[in-house]
């Protein structure tokens, strides 16, 4: 398909970006394609050949704090088991093993996962991992949310239906990326030993942030009274709710009022809390912060709004003179110790290190 070129930036992240989306800027392509429709790239990165290979993704899905899964297909079934798996063999056709959340424990995939920051990181999920030998895939099914899936090592072949149920189909090889819009039917099946790398966007659901509200509440501290009912009269009708019972209650309810700060929060400290699953390492160092490179964990999450700063669950807040060197940190990912060190966020950042939610790596 052909398509008008988009002028070409200055920097070379922007340029990689470019190459990425097809020749598209990012603003382009989240105008015609996100959340729209599908998007192929042929050569997206031609390079790219993975970050893990087969033992190392084995070695991931034996692990108790990672989840995986193992799917094979007999005829038209798919049967899935779930790890942690002792041992894989990754040599029986029609077999797929997928791993999911490898940025946290592997810092390549983390920087891939970073190449898409230009959708906010409040969207940003994981990269997830899949092996298939030939014939493997997990069947034709529709995901809730939006996906990149990178073509790394061998061949997969993509069907794709829209609402119309006209099929796409797509031959992906190395480097070659596809975009998927949420609700897309899509089944991808190995031509031969392959490598996929899925890169996962998440957007908060009703329900979720309905639960994480009421925790909120929870520690925030609901009006308590109590229900009183010196008038009461006898009643005819033994299983009928009151209505001064139904009055209380929603007299109690109305003085829940929430705020844009209010759903800041629990929007800031519902997409940071980190997964079940998810260990952070403390960590010991003597490397002092003037002459180390702060960086950011795989696992860790902060984000902002306003003045405040959520950071794995937590609400931070700082002074106002530290607030430009945080929103920094939080957009990078990465920060010069000695911008840190002559700031009153040296003893938070400090304490961030021994917690294991950043490091403190030797300047290069």
């Amino acid at each position: 398909m052909s398509r008008k070129r988009d002028k070409r930036p200055r920097s070379y992240n922007s340029w990689m970006t470019l190459r990425l989306l097809g020749g598209l800027t990012p603003r382009t392509f989240l105008r015609r394609y996100w959340q729209k429709r599908p998007l192929f790239v042929r050569a997206a990165l031609p390079a790219f050949r993975g970050v893990v290979d087969e033992r190392a993704l084995a070695a991931l899905a034996a692990r108790d704090d990672v989840e995986s899964r193992l799917v094979e297909r007999s005829g038209r079934r798919w049967n899935t088991a779930y790890g942690p798996f002792k041992s894989v063999s990754l040599k029986k056709i029609n077999s797929t093993l997928l791993v999911s959340g490898v940025n946290l424990h592997v810092e390549a995939a983390d920087q891939l996962l970073r190449r898409f920051d230009f959708v906010p990181q409040a969207r940003l999920d994981d990269v997830m991992v899949s092996f298939a030998t030939r014939g493997g895939g997990v069947g034709p099914h529709v995901d809730s949310y939006d996906v990149f899936l990178l073509q790394a090592s061998g061949r997969r072949h993509w069907r794709v239906w829209g609402s119309n149920k006209k099929a796409l189909e797509y031959l992906a090889e190395t480097g070659d990326l596809l975009y998927l819009p949420p609700g897309w039917r899509h089944d991808g099946v190995a031509l031969e030993p392959c490598f996929t790398y899925s890169i996962g966007f998440r957007a908060p659901r009703g329900a979720e942030l309905g639960a994480a509200f009421l925790d909120w509440l929870h520690e925030r501290g609901l009006p308590d009274a109590a229900y009183r009912d010196p008038r009461l009269e006898p009643t005819s009708r033994p299983a009928q709710i009151p209505r001064e019972m139904i009055r209380f209650a929603r007299t109690i309810m109305e003085k829940v009022k929430t705020s844009r700060t209010d759903a800041s929060a629990v929007l800031g400290q519902y997409l940071t809390t980190p997964k079940p699953h998810v260990v952070f390492r403390p960590r010991r160092s003597q490397r002092t912060l003037a002459r180390a490179e702060v960086q950011l964990d795989p696992k860790t999450q902060l984000l902002y709004s306003g003045r405040r700063f959520y950071l794995n669950g937590e609400c931070v807040t700082v002074g106002k003179k530290d607030r430009a060197l945080l929103k920094e940190l939080a957009d990078r990912r990465h920060l010069t110790g000695a911008r840190l060190a002559r700031a009153a966020l040296a003893d938070l950042v400090y304490d961030w290190h021994r917690a294991g939610y950043l490091r403190l790596k030797a300047m290069t």
